[in-house]
């Protein structure tokens, strides 16, 4: 998809960080934009920075499955079909195997699995039938290595990750015209780790503060770098220079990365 001009792009969590960026630079290109997100204050403000682009917003809650696929149907009869599928909408969880809630654990993977692997589902024939698609799922550097306290959101996004890379080599194979990406963002400066909810022995303002100090990335510049992955058909976007470092600790030294995420975990997450 090396040209997004006239292109409908279907964009979820939109209503802040990424999502809103990407809804920026897209409308920059050309884009037709369908976005969503369940927070209808950050969804109006988006819609009031895009200004003169051609754009629809709907509220949806990703973790209702129904929702999803109504919202799918809406997309196409409201824009008559759709190129570009972003499912981007996510939240957050801080708490160890220990002391996180069945309810916690279950709010994480309905949102950040389940609204994805819906959310694909749901718009995939849709993109098979423009003859030029592009589905593009949110996973995380938390889809690549496992992380103390991170177990239900290494859980989701490990899941991204493997559904979404499966199902670009189902498109090759039966030689359908989608094209599939994984993004994995490293430390976005978004509000996601201020809206994370916390297990009960967790210090939350520690971790806030201690997440905007590894904050190395704007919304801005993810959002170009996802762009930039789209147009170059990337099957893994690696997102901020944290993402391309963990990346390569995990390709170099394999399962022996975790001694090191131990280290820097007793020094910064038990405390």
């Amino acid at each position: 998809m090396k040209d997004l001009n006239n292109k409908v792009a279907v964009i979820t969590g939109a209503g802040s960080g990424i999502g809103r960026a990407l809804a920026l630079a897209l409308a920059q290109q050309g884009c037709r934009l369908a976005i969503s997100d369940v927070n209808d204050t950050g969804l109006a403000e988006t819609v009031a920075a895009l200004k003169d682009a051609d754009v629809k917003s709907y509220r949806l809650d990703v973790a209702d499955r129904d929702a999803i696929y109504a919202h799918a149907e809406a997309v196409v009869k409201d824009f008559g079909q759709v190129n570009l599928v972003i499912n981007n909408a996510g939240v957050a969880l801080s708490a160890s195997v220990r002391e996180m809630t069945d309810e916690d654990f279950k709010w994480v993977m309905d949102i950040d699995f389940w609204g994805v692997a819906h959310g694909s589902r749901a718009f995939l024939p849709h993109l098979i039938a423009s003859g030029d698609g592009h589905l593009v799922n949110i996973s995380s550097v938390f889809g690549l290595i496992g992380v103390p306290k991170q177990s239900a959101y290494n859980a989701a996004k490990f899941a991204v990750r493997g559904f979404t890379e499966a199902l670009r080599q189902e498109m090759n194979l039966e030689q359908q015209p989608v094209a599939v990406s994984c993004v994995h963002p490293g430390g976005i400066r978004t509000n996601i780790a201020n809206s994370a909810r916390m297990g009960k022995s967790e210090n939350g303002a520690a971790q806030r503060k201690g997440f905007d100090k590894l904050a190395m990335t704007t919304p801005e510049k993810a959002a170009a770098t996802i762009v930039r992955g789209i147009r170059r058909d990337e099957s893994r976007i690696l997102v901020g220079p944290d993402a391309w470092g963990i990346d390569a600790i995990n390709r170099l030294l394999g399962a022996a990365y975790q001694p090191l995420v131990e280290r820097f975990s007793r020094k910064n997450l038990y405390v």
